[in-house]
């Protein structure tokens, strides 16, 4: 193919091992040479699993010789994901595999089962390759608040990589793995896809289960993948979507063939265009890529209109009001009793838990505990948390009635390109509002996807954010597939220096 095996897409990777071009265990190789080789500089993973991956290539490439009748899977298929690796953000449960959100409150925390989607993905024949790294329980938009490294952007190690997963984008985005899952809570799959020059989907909440997945806001948080392109987005979200009873909040709704719809005709689909969310200060750059991405849109068929979503201006303080409070109940459970660190020498229980959380989480989620335990207190609930609930429900009603007259609704992902490490690290305000464009889709529950649309005059990558009804991701893959093959950005990769 006269490119690297780290280089190339996964469904690339499936034709090959299919094929017998190459073996699962020179494939686990190469990935891990690649690592190898950036690593030190980007710093995407907090734990590598080379014993255990080159273990399951092995095995991949026995079930490649015998057709798939291996073990108990005699029925002759070999499962679609077998002998890809992948990376896995570090707040997904993983059996006997480190799992501790970035923090030093559980650090050494090894879970005794899987996350659903990660037993999913094992039954595909998916190989892990490590847990990458994160903002300290996905609290964060840089991948600046982990407790055990600052990721670095494969575009330009100065920069972020996005957050909170930019552990997972930066190591699809280095070659290090052809896709990656992450979380999304107010935009933590989208930003770093966006920054990093990836398609990152968050699915609509309760398309993937969130079973196994350390919680930062319950009502909020979302599972899906970042990937090199949209093919490789429709196979990730096919093999970790569906019901699952462990979770309740899992909808029992049928899974789509989601590649098979890529190739549909777009033409006459109708495209929105939120006047809101091309705001002022936004990065001239960014608008320019936006807008020539719309009129590439245009150009196919597709009807443009402009509409409005009148409560957006609401949604950062209605996001950090829900968040926090969630966060803030969510994380009570680290105290030092049961898992997870401990202050050592304390001399009363009461000294133990105060000084196990003060010592074991960071700056970013102390803050955020704080604002939303402030939320949650007694004489300020309904001022604050019951207010930000009903705000949401506007929000809600906003995407309601503008999916009434369009199918897809398009926005920039981000409002500047990634900034540099350090830039914004003491003005919190400011780093929040890195997710200004992100954070509604989560307070409303839909489905958005950020895909390449451009690159700034100094090589950095610009994301454009697709928005689609609820557990309508198929037509918003086949929109943003659509546009991808119109384009060429997907192609272009990055050269880590």
């Amino acid at each position: 193919m006269g490119r690297t095996l780290h280089e190339l897409t996964l469904h690339e990777l499936q034709d090959g091992l299919a094929r017998r071009a190459f073996s699962a265990v020179e494939l686990m190789r190469a990935i891990y040479d690649r690592i190898d080789a950036v690593e030190p500089t980007v710093r995407a993973f907090v734990t590598l699993t080379r014993e255990r991956a080159e273990a399951a290539a092995a095995r991949a490439d026995q079930t490649f010789r015998t057709g798939g009748k291996t073990g108990g899977n005699a029925g002759g298929a070999v499962p679609q994901l077998t002998g890809i690796p992948i990376g896995i953000k570090d707040n997904l449960c993983t059996a006997g595999v480190e799992t501790a959100c970035a923090s030093k409150i559980l650090k050494g925390f090894v879970p005794p089962y899987n996350a659903t989607v990660i037993d999913r993905l094992d039954r595909l024949g998916a190989v892990m390759v490590g847990k990458t790294n994160m903002d300290e329980f996905a609290m964060g938009s840089s991948t600046e608040n982990s407790s055990v490294a600052v990721t670095k952007n494969p575009w330009d190690t100065t920069r972020i990589p996005g957050g909170s997963s930019g552990g997972s984008a930066a190591a699809v985005a280095a070659g290090c793995a052809p896709a990656a899952l992450g979380s999304d809570t107010g935009g933590s799959i989208r930003q770093p896809a966006a920054l990093c020059g990836l398609v990152g989907l968050k699915p609509t909440y309760g398309r993937v289960s969130r079973y196994g997945l350390i919680a930062f806001a319950s009502s909020l948080d979302q599972i899906g993948p970042l990937t090199k392109d949209v093919t490789d987005c429709a196979i990730m979200l096919q093999a970790i979507a569906g019901h699952d009873p462990r979770d309740s909040t899992s909808a029992p709704i049928d899974v789509p063939d989601y590649r098979a719809a890529l190739r549909e005709p777009v033409a006459g689909l109708r495209l929105g265009v939120p006047k809101e969310y091309f705001v002022e200060g936004m990065d001239p750059e960014v608008e320019r890529a936006v807008r020539e991405a719309i009129r590439v849109y245009e150009k196919m068929g597709l009807t443009v209109r402009e509409i409005s979503l009148p409560h957006t201006r609401y949604a950062v303080a209605t996001y950090y009001l829900v968040a926090t409070a969630e966060a803030s109940s969510n994380l009570a459970r680290y105290d030092g009793v049961k898992y997870g660190y401990r202050a050592e020498g304390a001399p009363t229980l009461t000294e133990m838990y105060t000084r196990s959380r003060a010592e074991g989480f960071g700056p970013e989620v102390k803050r955020r505990i704080m604002l939303g335990t402030y939320a949650l207190s007694a004489g300020y609930y309904n001022a604050y948390y019951q207010k930000a609930q009903q705000v949401r429900t506007l929000l809600r009603r906003d995407f309601d009635n503008a999916f009434a007259d369009v199918d897809v609704i398009v926005t920039p992902t981000t409002p500047t390109p990634a900034f540099r490490i350090g830039e914004k690290s003491d003005d919190p305000l400011q780093m929040y509002l890195s997710d200004i464009f992100t954070i509604s889709v989560n307070l409303a529950g839909i489905p958005a996807l950020s895909i390449p649309c451009g690159m700034t005059g100094n090589n950095l990558p610009v994301g454009l954010q697709l928005l689609g009804k609820p557990f309508d991701e198929a037509t918003l893959l086949r929109a943003a597939f659509a546009y991808e093959q119109a384009t060429d950005w997907h192609r272009r990769r990055a050269v880590v220096r």
